[in-house]
């Protein structure tokens, strides 16, 4: 099952979080106990591997912040699966 332009977009501003307080993908599989090919995983639009609202909790306590703060400030229209770029 392929993500969806929300679920992306929730993973695209954990990435900007992310990215803001240099943290490197490690840092967030340490702070999650998970590996960090996972959260490559979850960053890429390929993979369906995405964070669970647990994960998103624990976030929002690693990065002092609210969970809000990975939610999109607008709905997203036609919330359809993303497509995969196919490798050649």
């Amino acid at each position: 099952m392929s993500k969806t332009k929300f679920q992306y977009e929730i993973i695209q501003l954990v990435k900007a979080i992310r990215e803001s307080k240099n943290l490197t993908q490690d840092d967030i599989a340490d702070a999650l106990k998970v590996t960090r090919g996972f959260i490559g995983q979850i960053e890429s639009p390929n993979s369906p591997s995405r964070y669970t609202m647990d994960q998103l909790n624990s976030l929002a306590l690693f990065f002092k912040c609210s969970p809000k703060d990975f939610i999109p400030e607008t709905p997203i229209k036609n919330n359809i699966p993303i497509k995969a770029k196919k490798k050649y």
